[in-house]
Parts: structure tokens; C-alpha cells; sequence
């Protein structure tokens, strides 16, 4: 069976529950309800196991911490044996309008420290990422509580509906694979 892993990046903890840093654990979170399976506690991260169409995928929310993603990661992709172009990270990126789904086949972290420290422990830019926007609409000197504030109501009537069309993204990438899915969401406003 083919294996996939996908990674939702976020911080632990109810302090961080539903900030903007958080996009990927929320993704992760409503496929997982969608597939009515529950993450277990286990080592580097809470995990959870489905398939799609005879495709084997393990979902995992780090609780190393945004900035030291990479050794769950890495620790994943080698204990269930998982070549990292059948890996998807889901992150939040501030580049993107809010509700804006991204995806693409490999990049630079574009300063997101998550994707950096991935990049570092694996020594490669050559993995999926999908991105989701989380906006931009702060001060000066004021990133950091940007991001790790929460969505308000009106975020997440925006957010909702994206992040059901997320978890499609990720049975597509599943399914289809990167290049056709991509033409298929990329487009899409």
C-alpha cells in the first residue's frame, strides 16, 4: 500500500489553538473529523492513520514546536518508510490573502521557520507544501502577534469553506499527484 504522510504545522497547546500559526494543525483537524478518525499522542506529535483509495495516510500535528518541525518530520518519513515526494506540509503563510490556498512542489521557506527548520533537518527544498494565507494586515514590528493571534468570526466565515477545499487538496495530491492538482486548485480564487 502506498504510504503518504501529511503534516500539519502549528504550535501545541490551548494558547495556540486557532491562531494563525495554527492553519496547518486546523487543516489536519478537519480532514481527520471529515474521516472520522481521532490523532493519538505519540512520539514527536499527535497522529492519526486513514486511507483514500487504498493509499495509506499518516497525518501528523508536531508538538516539537513550529520552529523544530523538521525532527518530526524527519522521525515520521523514516519510521513508516516514506519517500519525502509522498509527504504534504500544510503551513500558514502571511504572503497570501487570507483564505488563499497555495500549492506547490518544492521552495524556499520564504522566512517561515517551520519550513526552515523541515528544509535544514532534510538537507532539501524538494518536498509539497500547501500553503494557506492567513493575510497580512498588521503593523510594523508586528509579525510575530500577528500570527500567533487568533481568527476572529469574520476570519472564519473566510477560512471554513477553504479549508474543506484543503482537505480535497490533500486527496488530490493523494490521488492525482502534485502537477495535477495544482492545475486543478491553483487557479481557483
Amino acid at each position: 500500500m502506498d504510504k503518504y504522510l501529511i503534516v500539519g504545522l502549528g504550535n501545541v497547546g490551548d494558547e495556540y489553538d486557532k491562531t494563525r500559526h495554527n492553519a496547518g494543525f486546523m487543516v489536519l483537524d478537519a480532514f481527520a473529523k471529515a474521516s472520522n478518525i481521532v490523532f493519538e499522542d505519540k512520539r514527536y506529535g499527535f497522529v492519526a492513520e486513514t486511507s483514500v483509495k487504498g493509499r495509506k495516510l499518516i497525518l501528523l500535528k508536531p508538538s516539537t514546536f513550529m520552529n523544530l518541525s523538521g525532527n518530526a518530520v524527519r522521525y515520521w518519513l523514516n519510521k513508516e518508510n516514506i519517500d519525502v515526494n509522498r509527504m504534504l506540509v500544510i503551513v500558514d503563510d502571511l504572503a497570501l490573502p487570507l483564505g488563499t490556498l497555495r500549492l506547490k512542489p518544492s521552495g524556499s521557506n520564504a522566512g517561515h521557520n517551520g519550513l526552515g527548520n523541515i528544509q535544514s533537518v532534510l538537507g532539501t527544498e524538494q518536498y509539497c507544501r500547501l500553503r494557506v494565507g492567513i493575510g497580512n494586515d498588521f503593523p510594523r514590528g508586528m509579525q510575530v502577534q500577528w500570527v500567533l493571534g487568533k481568527f476572529d468570526d469574520e476570519d472564519m466565515k473566510v477560512l471554513e469553506p477553504k479549508i474543506e477545499t484543503a482537505c480535497e487538496i490533500i486527496k488530490s495530491f493523494v490521488l492525482a499527484g502534485v502537477n495535477l492538482t495544482m492545475n486543478a486548485y491553483n487557479k481557483k480564487k
